[in-house]
């Protein structure tokens, strides 16, 4: 194992040289090099969490010589060691991070995952399933795995999470503080269920406040904008701004997947709440008294129903709330294949551009970020949609890229 690490090293210090004049290195050769510092990176990862184990049996304040050997901070010490810690107990890891058949994100998923559950009886049923766990971990990815985690910690929490949403309660926090710059700075965190409500609120006033008009303040990078405006809409809310008390009841979407059965013989349904929630909670939320909800049926990335209507024309150059929230129930993120920006975040791309006399129909419709909306419209990318939303991407180099239906499991 030792001689092909070194042999890794020594790959990849050839490719930190610069390339011969003229002459540019392959795609496969370049992939082959981040192939192998993930490698290397796997190798340290399993070897640190051995050290730590054995620093941890001879130092009174483990955390104090991690932070003290690595010079980073307490907080990023105790990651390290809960690392390490979850190596100790999920048999298999540790060979597997050694020989790269997994990565470190895998390794942290599971210590996330564990932390989740509530007391270490539950903790040691998940480590009991460590080889089933790693199976699947050498042939998933890292978002892929921890799906599979969720469904782990779901199935082993016998109060259906009612214990950890009591717990998590009791947890909330709120401080405030005055950086250097003389701004006034809050620090909160509070449980799911806080946390979905307060969302929707700030959702809600932004939408009221700002679909329309877009403040002086307000800076031009999309992130940093939707920042801003988000930080002004709470600002509002709390003030009791009655433009913002206006805003109306939340909103809703399940989207509800066909094709994927939920393990109970029925269809999945996913409430778009990006935090764990229990059930019964859930249900509670979308009361009718007190939420707006709105379902959308999929299959194999179409649209089977959808509230209102998807077909515009040339009435209308923006795609509609019912055309984005039926756009939301296909994606998850940016629709270029690798892209991982969250749908929200998006700007809705006209397949056949409305400057060619595209049409404002679902059909011609796809979510897109703003990197890759300004690589379609100024750097000559060409995207195609066939009838089952079959993406194809075509480069100026001819490279294409193609992807299946939309599969919101893998989004």
């Amino acid at each position: 194992m030792a001689s092909g690490i070194a042999e890794r090293v020594e790959r990849v210090r050839l490719l930190r040289q610069p390339a011969p004049p003229g002459e540019l290195r392959s795609k496969v050769e370049l992939e082959g090099g981040l192939s192998d510092i993930e490698a290397i990176r796997s190798w340290v990862t399993a070897a640190e969490g051995r050290i730590v184990s054995e620093l941890s049996a001879v130092s009174p304040i483990p955390e104090v010589s991690i932070a003290e050997a690595t010079r980073s901070s307490i907080n990023a010490a105790s990651r390290t060691r809960d690392r390490s810690s979850t190596l100790e107990h999920a048999d298999g890891f540790d060979e597997a991070l050694t020989c790269g058949a997994i990565v470190t994100g895998h390794v942290d998923a599971l210590t996330k995952a564990a932390k989740q559950l509530d007391d270490t009886e539950q903790r040691d049923e998940l480590f009991q399933r460590s080889q089933i766990l790693l199976a699947g971990a050498e042939c998933s990815t890292i978002d892929q795995f921890r799906k599979t985690l969720a469904r782990e910690v779901k199935a082993i929490q016998r109060d259906n999470g009612m214990e950890r949403l009591a717990r998590q309660q009791r947890a909330t926090r709120l401080t405030s503080f005055t950086d250097n710059d003389g701004m006034w700075n809050l620090r909160a965190k509070f449980d799911p269920l806080t946390g979905v409500k307060l969302s929707n609120s700030i959702t809600r006033a932004l939408d009221a406040l700002f679909a329309e008009q877009t403040p002086d303040t307000c800076p031009t990078d999309p992130i940093e904008k939707q920042q801003h405006l988000a930080a002004l809409s709470l600002a509002r809310l709390i003030g009791g701004d009655p433009e913002v008390v206006r805003a109306g009841q939340p909103e809703y979407m399940a989207v509800i997947d066909v094709d994927q059965p939920n393990g109970n013989g029925e269809a999945t349904i996913d409430w778009g709440i990006d935090v764990e929630i229990p059930a019964r909670i859930v249900a509670e939320l979308m009361d009718a008294g007190a939420a707006k909800t709105t379902a959308v049926v999929v299959r194999n990335g179409v649209i089977l129903h959808a509230p209102g209507e998807m077909n515009l024309g040339r009435s209308a150059r923006h795609a509609s709330r019912d055309q984005r929230r039926a756009l939301r129930a296909m994606y998850r993120s940016c629709a270029i294949p690798g892209c991982a920006t969250h749908f929200a975040r998006c700007k809705i791309h006209h397949i056949i551009w409305w400057s060619n006399n595209g049409l404002t129909d679902l059909v011609n419709l796809l979510p897109v970020c703003v990197h890759h909306h300004h690589r379609i419209h100024d750097n000559g990318w060409n995207v195609t949609l066939d009838g089952q939303r079959r993406l194809t991407v075509t480069l100026p180099d001819a490279t294409v890229m193609t992807t299946g239906p939309p599969n919101r499991l893998t989004a």
